[in-house]
């Protein structure tokens, strides 16, 4: 379990800025650590105005939080647990975020449902379940045209990355790593300026 568990985890910018989110002390609850969190969306803010965005094992809501505050259209949360889906509802309530959406349901039933395509994904499944193999391919068909996915997993976790993802950014922490991919990429030449080096970065 996460040290920051149970208590809370802090809105880093955007509108809700310093606003906390609860955490509960649940099996497989792992809140993305802040740090990592102000590293992903500094590599994130120029594509995140506007853009629909899923967080697909919202947990605390951390991620998805923290995209709608900066600035996203619409932010999905998808959460299997009840206790969870209810606090995410609180806050949702309590930030008056029209925005976010927040869904009960297990994430694998989820990805066989239809859904519109979203700009940026987040995945932070329970590490203890070895999810990645199932999940990725799964969100191909909910892809927008060079999405952003966002993928954490433990060190010592590899997973198979599909076809035409090309890792952007990864950093790791003592025990986990996180890459940023973009989706329907077949070289760097396709991506804007700056974009296309893997940034290995401890955090």
């Amino acid at each position: 379990m996460n040290p920051q568990a149970p208590g809370k985890v802090r809105i880093i910018a955007g509108s809700w800025r310093n606003s906390r989110l609860d955490v509960v002390d649940l099996p497989g609850l792992r809140p993305t650590p802040e740090r990592v969190r102000e590293t992903l969306f500094n590599w994130l803010q120029p594509r995140l105005p506007g853009a629909r965005c899923l967080d697909l094992f919202a947990g605390s809501g951390a991620l998805g939080f923290e995209a709608a505050s900066r600035g996203a259209g619409h932010v999905l949360l998808v959460e299997r647990d009840a206790s969870l889906v209810q606090r995410l509802n609180a806050a949702k309530t309590r930030l008056r975020a029209e925005q976010v959406d927040v869904v009960q349901a297990d994430a694998l039933h989820w990805l066989q449902m239809p859904q519109p395509p979203f700009d940026i994904v987040f995945i932070d499944p329970p590490f203890a379940h070895n999810l990645w193999p199932q999940v990725l391919p799964a969100l191909l068909p909910m892809l927008a045209n060079d999405a952003r996915i966002h993928v954490e997993s433990p060190l010592a976790t590899p997973y198979p990355v599909p076809a035409r993802w090309l890792a952007l950014r990864e950093g790791h922490t003592r025990d986990m790593r996180h890459v940023l991919y973009a989706a329907g990429v077949a070289s760097p030449a396709t991506l804007g300026s700056g974009e296309g080096q893997v940034d290995p970065k401890n955090e």
